[in-house]
């Protein structure tokens, strides 16, 4: 069974396929592709952009979905993630799950015969990628290998997604974040395993070397989800800021990305998040595209291999 958990489960000819793909159906929409089906969105955590591109993608398509949290299913009474893997296999055609460990995700997967996509971990955010990967491909076209990406900030799931993102494309990512919040080091001893040592990845505790000549400045919030907001965290990250400081360092054409949601003032400026060089929005937008492009790949992938 093929799954979404990681960037890296998917060839890079593949993921090109699903970027091509999202903008075909952001083009021409596809009402019919789904019909008979159901998707089953299990999410533990809070969700607005992932939760609603799932959803209305799915009923775009055709197909039919159904939300399940915790508090109204029984793993909120203790039944097995085994379990519920091999129980909702029978009920559903795939299956979305956001939730804390990465783990847990990767048991459902283990034990479920329906094919299951990472809608967010604490270790990955794969779906957010496509979406970025499609809006710097309306933007700037297919050159990822020679561009240079700069990301700032906490060395979060997204950091680490990033990370994954370089070792499959080979564009120069330079990861600018202070020593005691870098990246899973694991995701970047692979990264440097799966790119063959290319050197394209750096991590600086220096934002001004990373924001320098970059044709991507991209941020992400300073506290994940469900952490208490850390006043030391957050004076610890105050430098790495993007901002208009920063930013004069980029290229003329930069590009400035955020996952949302964002908190304006702390991870990024009031300017740079409603400037001119700000894609959020069509960033956002191709959540929803690319959520449909993937869920259509999969199901072809999946098919094959039967």
């Amino acid at each position: 069974m093929k799954h979404f958990l990681r960037l890296t489960d998917l060839s890079k000819d593949e993921l090109y396929e699903i970027i091509d793909l999202a903008i075909d159906v952001k083009k021409k929409p596809i009402s019919n592709r789904m019909g008979g089906k159901t998707l089953g969105l299990l999410f533990e955590k809070p969700s607005t952009r992932t939760r609603v591109s799932f959803e209305a993608g799915f009923y775009q398509m055709g197909g039919n979905c159904v939300v399940i949290t915790p508090q109204t299913s029984q793993i909120s009474r203790g039944e097995t993630i085994e379990d519920t893997a091999k129980v909702l296999s029978r009920y559903l055609d795939m299956t979305a799950i956001r939730t804390f460990n990465h783990e847990r995700i990767e048991q459902f997967a283990g034990n479920a015969s329906i094919p299951v996509i990472n809608a967010l971990t604490d270790l990955t955010h794969p779906c957010q990628l496509l979406a970025d990967m499609m809006t710097i491909v309306e933007k700037k076209g297919k050159r990822f290998d020679s561009m240079k990406i700069a990301y700032f900030g906490d060395g979060n799931n997204m950091a680490n997604t990033w990370i994954e993102a370089a070792s499959i494309f080979g564009f120069h990512l330079s990861v600018a974040t202070p020593q005691d919040f870098a990246p899973n080091a694991a995701i970047l001893h692979q990264a440097m395993a799966y790119s063959g040592n290319k050197n394209n990845i750096e991590i600086t505790d220096n934002p001004r070397e990373a924001a320098k000549d970059a044709d991507l400045l991209y941020t992400d919030v300073w506290n994940s989800m469900n952490q208490k907001e850390s006043n030391e965290k957050i004076i610890n990250l105050k430098n790495y800021q993007v901002s208009q400081e920063l930013a004069k360092l980029a290229k003329p054409d930069f590009l400035f990305m955020h996952c949302l949601p964002a908190h304006i003032g702390q991870e990024v400026s009031e300017s740079i998040y409603k400037g001119k060089h700000s894609v959020i929005y069509q960033e956002a937008e191709n959540r929803l595209h690319t959520q449909k492009a993937l869920m259509l790949k999969l199901i072809e992938l999946n098919l094959q291999e039967d």
